[in-house]
């Protein structure tokens, strides 16, 4: 087992050799933050919480919400304290060691890939009943679902991921340009939303609370997770931020605060106006969501009606109260902002890989910088090539679980690291501190793992398969590669 650490001051020193241009300031990082978090996980997801915890996805939202703020705070203090790409991959190479930070790399790549991946799928959603409902143009099954969503190839998300994969190449600071304009129009959206729907919500849409139980809030959360995991990719941004001291704790806390806000007034208007009862089966048990017994059921015209059997939640509910018109405008929202989601999840992927390749773990040509625009381009092109793949033929449900495996390993690793460092570098400047670390530290750790034992059993078993094959592919190529291999000198 290799346990060899990269010193800070080596991280520092690497980076600054092989650098990436600042240009993002304050402002820009926060909108960075929340175009990475608002997104799927509000707009599409909601109706499968609904049919997992039901009314009390409200509690959902929160449970997830407080581990991730609990991170945060662990983020905020490694990421202004080491300013450089690669988020826990890098922070982990600085406490744990190299084997520990290329399994968090490893679980990063899993993360973002198949995040942007699920978010492309959930953009697919919502565009095609917008133009179906707007221009009547029929998207066929076979082209707008992928092969194991009952269809063959979802096209519209292969075409969103292309258009983002050269929005990237095109450089960070145009992207994050770009992404300010759509949060803004995904913010608007969920405004627009909160007005039309808070004030008609009924109480008794929140009975029964929880009609599946604790095990499917719980359940719900692990899920549900997904729509806060964005915020991590703010700390991918550090080598590109301006004053990252100052900048990035902003970035981590505001992006994940506002968008916690929004999550339960959003969650609060759609549950409280139409309702959000799970369907249930024959003998009175919760069918499982993205399953064909679900969509076999939803078929039934009174079902069809409900929020779980909607792939376009929110527009959904805006029709059931009679909005149709302004519930074209949610889906058009919708259809603008989320690309901002899947902008940010691949920026994250890429600074990842970029920050493993300089560290000798990838191949060196995932390190080159394109001569006219300052990016990453041949890891981003990578990127999006996969990201396309899994988009054209998986469920937007379960590749969000699939990426939630991923998230919840790196934040474990996040949490310990920063609490290590308090003990082994005492005396390193701290820009911010992380308060009550050794309460905030355990209980970032306590949710991590109660939230992935809670994933379905074949995304725990999916995410561990991953882990081998990564570890395989570390000790047949990285181990001996390595900047910090044994009689390795750097030129």
């Amino acid at each position: 087992m290799n346990w060899r650490i990269k010193p800070l001051n080596d991280i520092m020193a690497s980076a600054e050799k092989r650098s990436l241009h600042r240009s993002i300031g304050g402002f820009q990082l926060t909108m960075l933050g929340v175009g990475a978090i608002i997104g799927t996980g509000i707009f599409v997801l909601t109706a499968e919480a609904a049919q997992t915890a039901g009314p009390g996805m409200m509690l959902s939202f929160i449970i997830a919400g407080f581990v991730c703020a609990v991170t945060a705070l662990c983020y905020a203090e490694l990421a202004a304290m080491v300013p450089v790409s690669g988020s826990a991959y890098t922070y982990s190479y600085a406490v744990l060691g190299e084997i520990i930070a290329w399994v968090v790399g490893w679980a990063l790549i899993l993360e973002y890939t198949i995040a942007a991946s699920a978010v492309c799928v959930g953009w697919s959603n919502y565009f095609v009943p917008l133009i179906a409902h707007s221009f009547d143009v029929q998207i066929p099954l076979s082209l707008a679902k992928g092969y194991f969503a009952g269809g063959l190839v979802n096209l519209p998300a292969v075409c969103i991921g292309a258009l983002v994969t050269g929005l990237l190449v095109l450089g960070t600071r145009e992207s994050a340009a770009v992404n300010a304009v759509l949060v803004c129009i995904k913010i608007s959206a969920l405004v627009l939303f909160c007005v039309l729907a808070l004030p008609v919500v009924q109480m008794k849409n929140f009975y029964p609370f929880a009609p599946l139980g604790a095990l499917g809030i719980g359940g719900a959360a692990a899920s549900i997770f997904f729509a806060y995991v964005g915020f991590d990719a703010v700390s991918t941004a550090a080598e590109e931020t301006k004053n990252p001291q100052r900048n990035m704790p902003i970035g981590l806390i505001g992006s994940l605060v506002i968008c916690t806000v929004f999550y339960l007034l959003v969650a609060g208007g759609a549950i409280g106006s139409i309702g959000a009862q799970p369907v249930m089966d024959a003998a009175g048990h919760g069918i499982e969501p993205g399953t064909p017994e679900l969509l076999q059921a939803c078929m039934d015209p009174v079902k069809a009606a409900t929020l779980v059997c909607s792939d376009e939640p929110l527009a959904h509910v805006l029709r059931q109260l009679g909005w149709d018109k302004l519930s074209r405008l949610i889906g058009l929202a919708a259809f603008l902002a989320l690309p901002s989601v899947i902008l940010m999840m691949m920026f994250g992927q890429t600074r990842v890989f970029f920050s493993m390749a300089r560290d000798r773990l990838l191949p060196d040509v995932l390190t080159r910088v394109h001569g006219r625009f300052n990016t990453p381009h041949v890891v981003t092109m990578i990127t999006g090539s996969v990201v396309m793949f899994a988009a054209a033929f998986f469920p937007v449900g379960k590749l969000a679980e699939l990426s939630n495996g991923g998230t919840l390993a790196a934040f474990f690793a996040v949490a310990l690291g920063v609490m290590i460092l308090r003990r082994t570098a005492k005396d390193r400047k701290r820009p911010f501190r992380t308060p009550v670390i050794w309460l905030v530290g355990p209980a970032a750790m306590i949710g991590c793992v109660a939230l992935f034992c809670l994933l379905p059993l074949v995304t725990i078993v999916i995410f561990f398969i991953w882990a081998a094959v990564g570890l395989i592919f570390y000790s047949l190529y990285g181990r001996k590669r390595s900047a910090l291999a044994p009689g390795y000198r750097e030129i």
